[in-house]
């Protein structure tokens, strides 16, 4: 039997629903199978809307400063999605628990692991490990990306290279104006 404790994946699947938001529920679905989630789940008229509203519970944690803040809504989302952990042998994955009952909808499931996962996540790897992108204050261009910080040094700021690179620029124009006044040398 393996542990999964889904931690890291289920932080990313929600943080790429929450980035790039799928039409339909198919396209929820995609994104799940590309998370590593391998189920079938009933299908409802409102998983698309409920499921958003997942995604939007979600990004509160994320903006929360305060790890207080933080547990307190996180622990309200685990309790509403509460389910007794089940052992389960699907799909030829090997003997593994899930926090679900077997027949919940999407929503409820995606509610269930991503609540889950976000408390592993937070709790193994550091409360200061979820945020918004560093360049979200940017004034000229703000990026509002989730950050799911994975690295060694729990040190990432930005939501890509990209990011990282622009804010380095405007560091350094900054710096350059600064120096020369701004009427140059």
């Amino acid at each position: 039997m393996h542990l999964n404790p889904y931690g890291e994946y289920a932080v990313l699947l929600a943080a790429s629903l929450a980035g790039d938001w799928p039409d339909d529920r198919a396209g929820i679905m995609a994104r799940t199978r590309e998370g590593g989630m391998t189920m079938d789940f009933p299908t409802a008229p409102d998983d698309h809307q409920r499921t958003r509203e997942v995604i939007d519970d979600w990004l509160a944690v994320v903006d929360a400063s305060d790890p207080r803040e933080r547990a307190r809504l996180l622990n309200e989302q685990m309790a509403a999605a509460a389910a007794y952990p089940r052992l389960t042998d699907h799909d030829g994955e090997g003997w593994h628990l899930h926090y679900r009952d077997e027949v919940q909808p999407l929503p409820d499931v995606l509610r269930a692991v991503i609540s889950v996962g976000t408390a592993l996540h937070l709790t193994t790897r550091g409360m200061h490990r979820l945020h918004r992108c560093a360049a979200a204050d940017i004034p000229t261009n703000p990026c509002s990306a989730v950050v799911v910080d994975i690295t060694r040094n729990g040190r990432q700021q930005y939501c890509s290279v990209r990011c990282a690179n622009r804010a380095a620029v405007r560091r350094h124009r900054a710096r350059a104006l600064h120096r020369c006044g701004p009427d140059g040398p």
